[in-house]
């Protein structure tokens, strides 16, 4: 997955950098209109992050010029302005969020992640892989079409799997995703591994075509068996 970062703040902007980084994500970015619109013009994104103030222009003329370009899907502007009319026309323009500074960067991780869903479901409500279907209205997995049992937490988890297939899973993004920002106050990570544990053994019990892979010291990978 590929972000463009255009943000001018060089303590802003590293930061965001750096934690997505740590989800490994491709980064690029901009710190001036006009490099962030020779970017939007030659590369596509799965998501952008738009300041709205910046040298030499502003984000909603870059958000013009992606609608334009039918490519202002999954951008989230992230500005200080926090005026109700430049939320609007931001929105209006086809930009799916509006974040305003300062922020935390657990918040705009999860709505990243929250955009690439929608992007990677395509307005579907369920995932499909092999014989395995998820559906996320129902919360039901089906295995060959047969129902498996799982608990809350168990579907959250295989939730976010599916939608990162063949992706290194981090222990730590995958606690802030389905337990939220209290996982701070755990002592450790152990509580994942037994989630994960029971979620394989059903996975292989009922036959799925998928397997969750363990990355020694780093995480996990949902692949195809």
């Amino acid at each position: 997955m590929k972000i463009l970062i255009v943000e001018d703040e060089e303590d802003l902007l590293d930061a965001i950098t750096s934690s997505l980084l740590k989800e490994y994500f491709l980064i690029e970015s901009a710190s001036d209109y006009h490099t962030a619109m020779d970017k939007i013009q030659m590369y596509d994104y799965d998501c952008i992050l738009l300041d709205i103030m910046l040298p030499g222009g502003s984000g909603l003329q870059l958000l013009e010029q992606l609608k334009q370009s039918e490519k202002s899907e999954n951008v989230i502007i992230i500005s200080a302005k926090d005026s109700l009319d430049d939320k609007l026309k931001g929105l209006e323009l086809g930009a799916d969020d509006y974040l305003t500074k300062p922020f935390h960067i657990a918040e705009l991780n999860a709505r990243i992640k929250a955009v690439l869903r929608r992007k990677k479901l395509d307005g579907k409500h369920t995932i499909e892989t092999r014989n395995v279907v998820l559906d996320l209205n129902e919360r039901q997995l089906l295995v060959n079409g047969e129902a498996v049992a799982l608990n809350r937490k168990e579907f959250d988890i295989l939730n976010y799997f599916l939608l990162n297939t063949n992706r290194l899973v981090t222990k730590s993004a995958l606690a802030e995703h389905v337990w939220g920002d209290n996982i701070d106050q755990a002592d450790n990570l152990d509580f994942i591994y037994y989630q994960i544990k029971n979620l394989r053994k059903k996975l292989q019990q009922a036959n799925a075509a998928i397997e969750i892979e363990s990355v020694y010291g780093v995480g996990y990978k949902m692949v195809e068996k």
